[in-house]
């Protein structure tokens, strides 16, 4: 019997998750041994609670990395933290993340794409899908040609890390990984606000915040580059299944408004977790300090109390709610950039001559618990 981390992988999970929406929509799987939140209200309560963190409250880092430099980047990500510290650095990251120039970031997309395409071939959809974007973002921050690609390579490393299967070979890479990732980012939060750039703006805002420390930033610069890797994956492998299955991909600023939906529709992150640290109570679920919550994202957005006709991908959707990334204090915060980078990648791919007819029939998915990635 499906669960909702089997059906991540399916060709077609929504079907499933429809029923959960209708008939379980705050419940407790036997299977799982956790809670599944799937519709609207329900996602919004978990997501909004202060009751629910993202971490385990006596785990707060996974025992296999902790005081390895995966463990100190870790610790200190405001997506994997939760408190006044984590409120008021998450205001730094997204201060910054919000000067960020989306057109500066579609170009080197732009750059990046040309490069990887100018082999010829059947396109590297591996590189396009995960390199790009991790390379675009190390661009941001400063790294130049080489240093980029070599972040890109070590990102996939460190996320290794980051889900709860993650054994003592991932989390060795990641511990290596995010040594030398702390090595390429260091000296562009040690230059401070001089310059331009993702780096410099993370310092700037820090300082107009007074945040004390650096070695938040460093670890949130890391973030960034992390946060990009499996979901900007995720959405460029989406909007090509969404192509092949038939939508035509229009002219900016259409095009963006068409990724934006696919967002929605076919979410690159289907779901996330949160723990108990108090009691929780919504609707007639009574939930206790220790339980765990698997929060799906992707079913909310089909939701037809929030999103009319959930099942139709509709790039003219007025005012969609739209929870692929999160909510409330934990809300991403570069989803911009996703899009932008995203927008970019697929449109030169296409001016390319690459025709999307061309990818199969059936879509394979990557054997993930929370990301929808397709096998291209």
């Amino acid at each position: 019997m499906t669960t909702p981390i089997d059906a991540v992988r399916l060709p077609d999970p929504y079907p499933y998750y429809a029923t959960l929406v209708a008939e379980r929509p705050l419940a407790f799987d036997e299977r799982l041994g956790a809670w599944v939140a799937s519709d609207a209200a329900s996602v919004r309560a978990v997501l909004s609670s202060g009751a629910l963190r993202v971490r385990p409250p006596a785990e707060p880092v996974p025992a296999g990395i902790t005081g390895t430099p995966a463990g100190e980047v870790f610790g200190d990500l405001v997506r994997m933290t939760d408190g006044e510290l984590q409120h008021r650095l998450k205001s730094v990251v997204v201060d910054a993340l919000g000067r960020v120039d989306a057109v500066h970031a579609a170009d080197l997309a732009v750059e990046r794409t040309r490069e990887v395409l100018a082999a010829g071939g059947r396109p590297p959809f591996e590189e396009l899908m995960f390199g790009v974007p991790a390379r675009v973002v190390a661009g941001l921050c400063g790294l130049d040609r080489g240093a980029d690609a070599e972040a890109a390579r070590l990102i996939g490393d460190f996320v290794q890390c980051i889900p709860a299967s993650a054994g003592p070979p991932e989390q060795k890479s990641a511990a290596l990984a995010a040594g030398r990732l702390q090595e390429l980012l260091g000296p562009g939060i040690d230059r401070g606000d001089d310059g331009t750039g993702l780096l410099a703006e993370l310092v700037r805002s820090a300082r107009r915040a007074s945040w004390p420390s650096t070695a938040p930033l460093l670890a949130n610069a890391i973030g960034f580059l992390s946060q990009t890797y499996d979901a900007t994956a995720g959405l460029i492998g989406n909007t090509l299944v969404a192509l092949a299955r038939g939508t035509r991909w229009p002219q900016q600023p259409a095009a963006e408004a068409l990724v934006r939906e696919v967002v929605r529709h076919d979410a690159p992150v289907q779901n996330t977790r949160r723990f108990a640290a108090e009691s929780f109570h919504h609707a007639d679920a009574e939930i206790a300090p220790g339980a765990q919550v698997l929060v799906v994202l992707a079913a909310a957005n089909r939701d037809p109390a929030v999103n009319p006709d959930p099942g139709a991908l509709r790039p003219d959707r007025a005012a969609p709610a739209v929870f692929t990334f999160g909510a409330a204090a934990h809300r991403c915060p570069g989803e911009t950039l996703a899009v932008a980078v995203t927008t970019a990648v697929v449109g030169e791919l296409l001016a390319a001559g690459f025709d999307p007819a061309e990818l199969p029939a059936e879509v394979a998915y990557r054997p993930l618990a929370n990301a929808r990635i397709p096998v291209l």
